[in-house]
């Protein structure tokens, strides 16, 4: 039988920066029917009540209760008419929103479960994507692993249904940016993105894209084995 590893409530309730280096390389599962859907975590983001870019510094509203509360909480929204999918992390209105991941087949993930995320998340001609474009990027991994608002928001996670597995995947080295998407003046400039070195052709936007420069546009930080 698989051995699983869930996450618990403690890895989430630390600083958002540590929680999003340190899911890199972690697995969500999530189940639909008889399959356990799967990603591998490759890029995050993290967020911080007091700075301009975070959706809880726009302040407390019931839509917003998860971002508010302990850490291992799930905050879901809607990104571009999308689903994206975010966990609350140490004091209120921290959280990791996690930006693109990668599909994970293993004993209990095996190939019906991504022939499921194919089905799940055909591209705009209804075509199956190739897996390596499955979840690369927020609303397409919920999309693949059939996660929605309404089913998971402000929820912890449920051992039978949703959890971030620790498979004892390596991240030797992270590739450390500043987000995606954050408009001019509200904190664009913080380096609050992560991404796994191995998997950058495969996130939201690759930070080795040509023009790119180490110490200018990203840092490489290299992890202990």
């Amino acid at each position: 039988m698989p051995v699983f590893n869930p996450l618990p409530d403690a890895f989430f309730d630390r600083d958002a920066l540590l929680v999003a280096r340190e899911l890199l390389g972690k697995v969500i599962r999530h189940r639909q029917g008889a399959y356990w859907l799967a990603a591998r975590i490759i890029e995050t983001e993290a967020y911080y009540l007091d700075e301009k870019g975070s959706h809880a510094s726009l302040g407390y509203t019931e839509k917003r209760k998860a971002l508010f509360l302990d850490g291992g909480h799930i905050y879901m929204y809607y990104a571009r008419g999308g689903d994206s999918m975010n966990f609350s992390a140490k004091g209120p209105g921290n959280a990791v929103l996690v930006k693109s991941a990668f599909p994970w087949v293993d004993e209990l993930s095996d190939a019906n479960a991504l022939a499921q995320m194919t089905l799940n998340n055909p591209n705009a001609s209804g075509q199956p994507r190739p897996p390596e474009r499955l979840c690369a990027g927020q609303t397409l991994l919920c999309r693949a692993l059939n996660l929605k608002v309404p089913d998971w928001d402000a929820r912890r996670f449920d051992p039978a249904n949703l959890f971030v597995d620790d498979v004892g995947a390596l991240v030797p080295q992270v590739i450390q940016a500043t987000r995606l998407g954050i408009p001019q003046g509200r904190d664009e400039h913080l380096p609050y993105r992560f991404v796994d070195a191995q998997y950058t052709r495969f996130c939201t936007r690759n930070p080795l894209r040509r023009g790119q420069v180490e110490g200018r546009d990203y840092q490489l930080l290299t992890q202990g084995l």
